[in-house]
């Protein structure tokens, strides 16, 4: 790595991390919420939905901002924002602060993809991008396996006010870490343009490609799959099959931690094989089997803890290959507006997601969770499966 290498993805996984803290936050405190705020799952499901329309609406706009204006400076401004959403909802607890919040929290969300792969495209030796994207995934992972336990725990002993202001306080900590002077992301140099002073126009042609468009429709049901399972499989294990808090979270950490170690072996396979759409089938259609075996009911205890985690390890595997994709899809200089336009698909699946997985739960219909997380997981085999052949194809007529 250059000599900003290391000292960069430290800070970037350390922000990535924070990232998924507050995309997980509200989720992870779904138990204890209704009480504090007074309203049901719909409700809930309403304000996850506000915080992805907003992230999807700025995407796009915010890749751009983070080529035009530089990732560091934007970047600082979505870790403040994202931090000070929580600390108002923690204040003053109501459920249109909550909403308001939550927009908040979509648009610094919306910094993050953008931001971050700008800074590791652009400082990061190109023979360690893969391995350098892995660990930012993985950071973000652990964040999400970390946030039920952790912040569940705080509002069981301090209250979901504590909670929501710690969240805050995760934050503004990840914020002083990227703001030393001379540290890795101050020592990241924006790249020129290598063709010149190229139009405009020129550089959104070649940024809305058909492999970006797959790629997009791609994020949106790999949201869809694995979000049903992070956001509302605790309720729906307690709700549906009669676990407990304890267990029903138990195996969703499983899930999350498992997911994440699932990351680095997808980064190694990534860096063994070049068959990557068929390692991504393989892996979500034995995600889905045993996805469909929780949806039965039939798991209990232990059983359960370890099937959410093989599931989560089967998730996990393919996203460092999603990310070299998209690198290797975006123009020079264009990898913020390239990432902030794919990553908009997970905020697609975000907004859908959560009010219908919501609906379920309210009309007392929980194992449907998993059985929605099951078809998801199918179509993303079969797009995966689709791309995997057009690839085989082209090469083919390049033969």
């Amino acid at each position: 790595m250059p000599p900003a290498g290391p000292k960069l993805l430290t800070q970037i996984a350390a922000v990535h991390f924070v990232s998924h803290v507050h995309i997980m936050l509200v989720p992870a405190l779904l138990p204890v919420l209704p009480g504090l705020l007074g309203v049901g799952f719909v409700e809930l499901g309403v304000a996850l939905a506000v915080f992805n329309i907003v992230s999807a609406l700025v995407q796009a706009p915010l890749g751009y901002a983070v080529d035009h204006y530089g990732a560091r400076k934007v970047l600082k401004a979505g870790l403040l924002l994202g931090s000070l959403s929580f600390l108002l909802v923690a204040l003053s607890p109501s459920y249109a602060l909550l909403l308001v919040a939550m927009a908040m929290a979509g648009l610094a969300n919306g910094v993050y993809h953008p931001a971050d792969y700008a800074l590791l495209a652009n400082g990061i030796e190109q023979s360690r991008l893969g391995q350098a994207f892995s660990i930012h995934t993985f950071a973000g992972f652990l964040g999400s396996a970390l946030t039920p336990a952790l912040f569940l725990g705080i509002a069981a002993g301090f209250g979901t006010q504590a909670a929501l202001a710690a969240g805050a306080a995760v934050g503004l900590a990840a914020l002083l870490l990227i703001s030393v002077p001379g540290s890795g992301v101050y020592q990241v140099a924006r790249p020129g343009n290598a063709d010149g002073a190229a139009p405009a126009a020129a550089a959104r042609v070649r940024l809305f490609t058909p492999m970006l468009g797959v790629l997009t429709v791609l994020f949106i049901l790999l949201n869809l799959s694995t979000s049903a399972i992070e956001k509302f499989s605790v309720a729906a294990l307690v709700q549906g099959q009669g676990l407990t808090l304890a267990w029903a979270n138990t195996a969703l950490t499983a899930f999350l931690l498992s997911s994440a170690v699932g990351v680095l072996c997808g980064g190694a396979l990534a860096d063994r094989t070049r068959r990557h759409g068929l390692v991504a089938a393989l892996a979500f259609a034995l995600a889905a089997a045993l996805t469909a075996l929780v949806a039965l009911g039939l798991l209990r205890g232990w059983t359960l803890v370890v099937v959410l985690g093989a599931i989560g390890l089967l998730t996990g595997v393919i996203a460092p290959s999603r990310d070299m994709l998209v690198k290797a899809a975006a123009a020079r200089g264009s990898e913020g507006k390239a990432f902030g336009l794919v990553s908009t698909g997970f905020n697609i699946g975000g907004a859908l997601g959560p009010v219908a997985f919501g609906w379920m739960l309210d009309q007392r219909l929980a194992n449907g969770v998993f059985v929605a997380s099951v078809v998801f997981m199918l179509l993303t085999v079969l797009l995966t499966l689709a791309q995997e052949a057009y690839l085989a194809r082209r090469q083919r007529q390049r033969a």
